[in-house]
């Protein structure tokens, strides 16, 4: 690592985040930063402190963070090596890289196809705008786990509503940068689907993969990595000018050339044979060079033979090396010289394993089940040996090149090299040990997850440090019959851990994976339910609903009818409440008969009739309200708009946040015959209180939310908006509120509804506080646009103008990057940053936020509804309020289906305003009408009496409703009173303005 390395301040705060483990966008809302920024600095910290990837810069982080803790004490000398020669293949290698998007380098293990990709990666840097990321695809055994591992080292989390490949997609859609994927072999069919669709997706990203087979995609150019140079080079001098210090990382996965540097003795193999050599403190003398070049010879100049053979030097001497690879070698006679090449690098471990002692042998096969670095402890454990003869055999190991070794705070660590772990666990088979080191590597991991369970303070470090290890046991435990139980805990494990750590769509895989797994009918239909929820987390719909029934089919074989119930009316109800989550919308007849046969299966269970009645009641507010599809209930309709579920429903499948407690199509007359709304309440607030019997409170916050959404259909905002607070309390207080999907999900689902009831009744602190704990929310990190959307809204409506700037750069920064989606969702944010430049004066700004309100929301929710309430802020602001009235100019109940929840009560106030500072003859009449309106609405109601006070030219009036606005919570309104009043008053406006941020208001 380069410690003099010349870091910024902003560098090093970005760096002590990367060794906190945040993905970008959670250092990018921390530092209040674009993504694209953070990107940048990790970009530069790679090549400052001379890194392959993220987690080697996390340890770099971790290291100096702990300047006072002493390094541990390293087993062995630290190596230090230098890259050799490869010029002609660097500038092959980077000349195809410059005319092709995809290119792989292949070749047999050993042959330093990692070492070559780094020094070509590093050397083309500087053409790549947006850096060189590199990923090691070793640990990787599962396909589907490529873009995860992807997403890792890019800083990436997974954003909501897309799966990993396309949240990886959509952060590189527009970047300039080169991708290294090393060690694809294991993984060939994902990487080539991965691919594809990444570069299909990002017109400016190549990828350089290192492999031994090819990925056999149209795109691909190949380049076959030739072994190192047996001939004279055209350099004969030996200059190196960098060494790695032992990291694994920089290791590669292939061994052999490791920095800069030119060939010498005659060639490159032979260069790189003296200067390991060399290395172990024994020089060679010129003249043994040609003795050098037929070892060299031998090994057919492949990379990591050599560095086999020179690590022996100082113990045999070159006589020795040439006398024990002699006999080996000679056996090596037909078959292709690709063919011979391999067998070279198998007799070269061959010859290394025989001189190691029985021990050490063993120690050497056992350990290659470790698919990520090891402790020494670990190692003790895994393979069955005595602790101190483990600490010895990995140091003699090391010694000997057959294991790499990495020095941080936090201990030593081993890794075999991947040919020589795949040559171990091909050794390990032979001796019939594979199942039981296997077995103890997998209760190890259990052990691990066990361990993982307890939260600290560096939790996520450790995780990502586990992580491959535990998938790799997993993966080696569910085929096995008689490893069932242990793999079912472990999937189980997994699946919570996956979740924690915010890999929403793994998790869900592993709960799955444990229902599969599980032993007992209750066990499958519990990991079942949990799986439902994480796809809920993600905004599959129909995933949540195909695992409702898998539930409730498994209860219903085992006999457990209650809980079949449960499963069959959470199916229904979740239809109605989330019905924007689906691609498949339910069939209303399909959604009925789900209903009758939990009814049927539920009997006298207390808990099952309570899951029933919410069902029902969200079929009777669907029935009531007339809608041609369940609309969703409460926060159910999921646009984050407060009524724009029927402009965009395709935009509500991504979004879990913000959800409007409302039906999706208000003003529509309920269905003939149908349930009334009041019949709709009543059935809503039965759900409750059976829900509040059973002390379920994920069932009651469920039923509040229907309950939420009838009362907000009937008009009655503020029981509505008393509902949705009540929801979140229960959900913030309540003791056994699960933490895993479920809960999350709820809380989410409630955090949104709250802050849109809050606002829609005018409780500015309150929406803010709701609306603060969403953006917060870590689940909602990469989706910073949904996030923050009803933040930046309530902080405009506050007049915060410092911190509504601050957080739409978030908010436009992941819209960008998530391909700049064009959804109704995102038009209220947009349309309050549109606002609160346009009252700070900044006419350019205002302009790019207008043509971005019109790229995402053209419909009438715009036109007639939130667009309609912040053009009107805006316009009596700079004195025009003859435009105000224009804007504003349909009656309330004309616009009611586009102001209903949120808007009306700021709609009809805003119209009164204008109205009378435009000196309309029907000022008086509307100004008694919204007094009816807005009654218990504070901020409204202050909006109100201050134009009746300006109608009637009532100073005194006018002022005292200066201090209603500040009680309320909005220091805008505030100060534009003192402003209107005149005269002394307008001073002290003018310089609430200013404190503010914002601009002077114009004064007709």
């Amino acid at each position: 690592m380069g410690e003099a390395a010349d870091i910024s301040p902003r560098e090093a705060e970005v760096l002590e985040l990367v060794g906190d483990h945040l993905s970008n966008a959670e250092i990018g809302a921390r530092l209040y930063i674009s993504v694209r920024t953070v990107e940048t600095h990790v970009s530069s910290l790679l090549r400052k402190l001379d890194v392959p990837d993220r987690r080697a810069l996390a340890r770099c982080a971790t290291e100096r963070a702990r300047p006072d803790r002493q390094r541990p004490a390293p087993a062995l000398p630290r190596r230090l090596t230098s890259f050799i020669g490869r010029e002609g293949e660097r500038a092959t290698l980077t000349a195809m890289l410059k005319e092709h998007r995809q290119v792989t380098a292949v070749g047999p293990g050993g042959v330093g196809k990692t070492r070559l990709a780094l020094a070509v990666a590093a050397a083309a840097a500087e053409e790549f705008a947006d850096g060189v990321w590199f990923v090691d695809l070793v640990p990787v055994s599962d396909p589907g786990m490529i873009a995860t591992a992807v997403a890792e080292a890019l800083g990436l989390g997974e954003q909501l509503g897309h799966d990993m490949a396309e949240s990886v997609a959509a952060a590189l859609a527009d970047r300039h940068a080169l991708l290294v994927l090393d060690n694809c072999e294991q993984v060939v069919d994902g990487a080539a689907l991965f691919l594809e669709r990444l570069l299909a997706a990002c017109p400016r990203v190549a990828v350089l993969v290192t492999s031994r087979s090819r990925l056999m995609v149209p795109f691909e150019r190949v380049y076959p990595v030739p072994p190192l140079s047996l001939s004279l080079p055209l350099s004969p001098s030996l200059s190196p000018s960098s060494a790695d210090d032992g990291d694994e990382d920089s290791e590669g996965g292939d061994g052999g050339d490791t920095g800069e540097g030119s060939a010498a003795g005659g060639s490159d193999a032979v260069a790189l044979f003296i200067d390991r050599a060399t290395s172990v403190g024994r020089p060679l003398d010129p003249a043994q060079h040609d003795q050098v070049a037929e070892i060299c010879a031998r090994l057919d100049g492949m990379a990591l033979a050599i560095e086999l053979a020179a690590a022996r030097y100082a113990t045999l001497g070159l006589d020795g090396i040439t006398a024990a690879l002699a006999h080996p070698l000679r056996m090596l006679t037909g078959g292709s010289r690709a063919e011979d090449r391999h067998r070279s690098v198998r007799a070269a471990l061959d010859w290394s394993h025989d001189l190691l002692d029985p021990a050490d042998r063993a120690l050497l096969r056992r350990v290659s089940v470790f698919v990520t670095p090891f402790t020494a402890p670990a190692a003790a454990e895994v393979t069955g040996l005595d602790a101190a003869t483990v600490v010895d055999g990995l140091a003699r190991l090391a010694e000997q090149s057959l294991l790499a070794v990495t020095f941080a705070p936090d201990g030593t660590r081993y890794r075999a090299l991947e040919t020589l772990r795949q040559y171990g666990s091909d050794r390990l088979t032979e001796a019939g040990e594979l199942h039981d080191t296997q077995a103890r590597h997998l209760h190890w991991c259990l052990a691990r997850s066990a361990e993982l369970a307890a939260p600290r303070a560096d939790w996520r470090a450790r995780f990502d440090q586990a992580a491959d290890e535990l998938r790799a046991a997993l993966a080696w435990a569910e085929s096995r019959t008689e490893q069932r139980a242990d793999a079912h805990r472990l999937a189980r494990a997994m699946a919570e851990l996956a979740f924690t750590r915010h890999l929403i769509a793994e998790s869900q895989q592993r709960y799955e994976q444990a229902a599969a797994l599980a032993s007992t009918p209750a066990d499958a239909a519990s990991m079942f339910r949990h799986a439902a929820a994480a796809a809920a987390c993600r905004l599959h719909g129909d995933d949540m609903h195909r695992l409702n029934r898998a539930a409730a089919d498994v209860a219903r074989r085992a006999g457990d009818s209650a809980a079949a119930a449960r499963d069959l009316a959470a199916a229904a109800s979740n239809a109605y409440r989330f019905s924007s989550k689906f691609v498949t919308r339910l069939p209303p007849e399909e959604a009925d008969a789900l209903i009758t046969a939990a009814r049927e299966l539920a009997g006298a269970d207390p808990s099952a009739r309570a899951a029933v009645a919410l069902a029902e009641a969200g079929r009777a507010l669907t029935h009531a309200i007339g809608a041609t599809h369940p609309p969703g209930t409460g926060t159910g309709t999921g646009t984050g708009t407060g009524t724009s579920d029927a402009a965009d429903a395709s935009e509500e499948a991504t979004h879990a946040a913000s959800r409007p407690s409302h039906p999706s199509r208000p003003g529509r007359p309920g269905r003939p015959g149908g349930p009334t709304v009041q019949e709709a309440i009543a059935s809503a607030e039965r759900a409750v209180e059976l829900a509040h019997l059973e002390k379920g409170p994920l069932a009651e916050s469920a039923a509040l939310d229907t309950l939420a959404g009838a009362l907000s259909w009937a008009g009655d905002a503020f029981a509505a908006a008393a509902t949705a607070r009540r929801r979140v309390e229960l959900l913030s207080s309540a003791p056994d509120v699960p933490v895993g999907p479920a809960g999350t999900h709820e809380l989410i689902e409630a955090l949104g509804e709250a802050t849109e009831a809050a606002l829609g009744v005018g409780d500015l602190p309150g929406a803010r506080r709701w609306a603060r704990r969403l953006a917060e929310h870590p689940q909602l990190a990469e989706v910073g646009h949904r996030a923050t959307g009803w933040l930046l809204v309530a902080d405009t409506l506050a007049g915060d103008a410092e911190q509504a700037i601050i957080t739409g750069l978030r908010f436009r920064d992941a819209w960008q990057r998530a391909g700049s989606p064009a959804r109704a969702v995102l038009g209220p944010p947009a349309a309050a940053m549109a606002t609160i430049h346009g009252l700070r004066d900044d006419r350019e700004a205002r302009r790019d936020w207008s043509a971005l309100l019109a790229q995402v929301d053209p419909s009438p929710w715009n036109t007639h509804g939130y667009g309609a309430v912040f053009d009107a802020i805006h316009m009596l602001h700079q004195g025009r309020p003859e435009a105000a009235l224009e804007r504003t100019a349909p009656e309330p109940g004309q616009v009611r289906q586009w102001t209903t929840w949120i808007w009306l009560h700021w709609y009809v106030a805003l119209r009164a305003e204008a109205s009378v500072l435009a000196g309309d003859p029907a000022a008086s009449a509307r100004l008694a009408q919204a007094r009816t309106s807005v009654v218990g609405n504070p901020v409204a109601t202050a909006l109100v009496e201050r134009a009746a006070a300006l109608l009637d030219a009532d100073t005194e009036r006018l002022v005292a409703t200066a201090s209603a606005f500040d009680a309320a919570g909005c220091r805008y309104q505030s100060a534009r009173t003192l402003t209107l009043a005149g005269g002394e008053h307008a001073a002290r406006g003018a310089r609430a303005l200013t404190d503010l941020g914002l601009a002077p208001m114009t004064i007709r």
